[in-house]
């Protein structure tokens, strides 16, 4: 299994590595959402400053440090960290900074300066209040890429745009929640995580890059909208052309396709597998395994969904009888798409996940040595990594402060004596005290 490099990153400064070596990024999101985007790029070698502002001590402005599960147990709660933040906060440099005072605001300016990327996550206009709309930010930087990540967009119908939003918020006005579960009388489903934060970071990891090869090619930076319930809405296929065309609306389906057979859940005889069967060649593989009545309705993919009771009722008795391992073997034998459901223990086992590195171990500066998800995409020929783990508030203030901004050391001293600039190291460190 593949560790992290723990000689990586020793001064503070991330090594260059993976695809976006050099790529500077400011991230000032909180818990999800834009925060995920940034470490997205962080594990890809972009260099990450995540900026927090006071508290500089327990609960912290940013969330995420202290979302349950925290770690290790046994000690107080202030001295503990969110098993989230050791997940998405790595690979980061933290400067806890105080944008409410004047001395903060000129450092924050200073970091707009830097960066080729800002990833913001706010409700719209609270960086404006602030004293940074955007049309100064791009004053300062005309280069720079501002990638906002809000609920509802920067812009729109005003009893929307302020409007508070969290993960389940945009699955429910994006029509995604509406389509997940058993039908009728039975309640919506809620994706079990955080679904629709990691989609909508992926989308700002996925176009600030974009808006960096624009700023690249023509100099000149922009404002990148993402709204949290319209990355959904794209991911909801064809629900908007059958309602249009057709008149359709989409109901709850359980586990079922609408219009795909057989490409649901089946019980097994020690657990559940999926089986998929989406096309005309893997259903003639599938009609090779299992025994099914004969008859052209039967091969009528549009008949099997209008009968899905009938047309699986062959697939439940042969699938009941087998376990979920036979019935991979299987698969295996007849190219039918059979896959069990792992849980995380199986998944900790799992030899394709061993081998293809997406189980990691790095060491956390308040837990020590810890192991999560691993890094993807691969990148064959620049790869990406996991050179340190999720900073304390504030670790990095002298990296940031003089390493990238160029502050003299007696500045640094006055930014931290006046409380602009603040930290919160854990008791112990590694295993040494404070």
């Amino acid at each position: 299994m593949r560790r992290a490099d723990p000689r990586a990153g020793k001064r503070g400064r991330p090594p260059r590595f993976g695809p976006l070596a050099g790529l500077k990024v400011l991230d000032t999101g909180r818990v999800v959402a834009g925060p995920w985007g940034a470490t997205l790029l962080a594990d890809l070698g972009a260099e990450v400053v995540h900026v927090e502002a006071p508290p500089f001590a327990y609960p912290y402005a940013d969330p995420t440090r202290t979302l349950n599960p925290t770690l290790p147990e046994g000690v107080p709660v202030a001295e503990r960290v969110s098993e989230s933040w050791v997940q998405y906060g790595r690979n980061k440099l933290s400067l806890g900074l105080d944008i409410g005072s004047e001395a903060g605001r000129r450092v924050f300016a200073d970091l707009l300066r830097w960066a080729e990327v800002w990833l913001d996550a706010s409700r719209p206009g609270t960086f404006a209040r602030r004293g940074f709309p955007d049309r100064r930010v791009l004053r300062l930087n005309r280069r720079l890429v501002v990638t906002h990540v809000t609920g509802f967009g920067l812009d729109g119908h005003p009893e929307y745009v302020q409007r508070a939003s969290y993960d389940l918020v945009a699955q429910a006005f994006s029509g995604f929640l509406g389509v997940q579960g058993e039908p009728d009388p039975a309640p919506p489903m809620r994706v079990s995580v955080a679904i629709n934060d990691l989609v909508t970071g992926l989308a700002a990891a996925f176009a600030s890059l974009a808006g960096v090869t624009a700023a690249r090619r023509s100099g000149r930076g922009q404002v990148v909208d993402v709204a949290q319930y319209e990355m959904f809405f794209l991911m909801m296929e064809n629900m908007a052309l059958d309602y249009f065309l057709r008149g359709v609306v989409r109901r709850r389906q359980g586990s079922a396709h609408p219009r795909l057979h057989p490409y649901e859940v089946f019980r097994a005889k020690d657990g559940w597998v999926v089986l998929a069967a989406p096309t005309r060649g893997a259903w003639e593989k599938l009609r090779t395994l299992i025994p099914m009545p004969r008859g052209k309705r039967f091969d009528d993919m549009a008949w099997r969904v209008a009968h899905r009771k009938q047309a699986n009722a062959p697939i439940e008795r042969f699938i009941a009888r087998r376990t979920t391992r036979e019935l991979e073997r299987l698969g295996l034998r007849h190219d039918v798409a059979f896959a069990p459901i792992p849980s995380m223990r199986e998944i900790a086992r799992n030899p394709h996940y061993r081998q293809r590195e997406m189980l990691l171990s790095w060491r956390d500066p308040v837990l020590g040595p810890v192991r999560g998800a691993g890094v993807a995409p691969k990148f064959l020929g620049t790869p990406g990594r996991v050179w340190r783990g999720a900073p304390w508030l504030g670790q990095d203030n002298v990296t940031v402060l003089s390493g990238l901004l160029g502050y003299s050391r007696a500045r640094v001293n006055t930014l931290v004596g006046a409380g602009v600039v603040g930290a919160a190291p854990p008791r112990r460190i590694r295993g040494s005290r404070r």
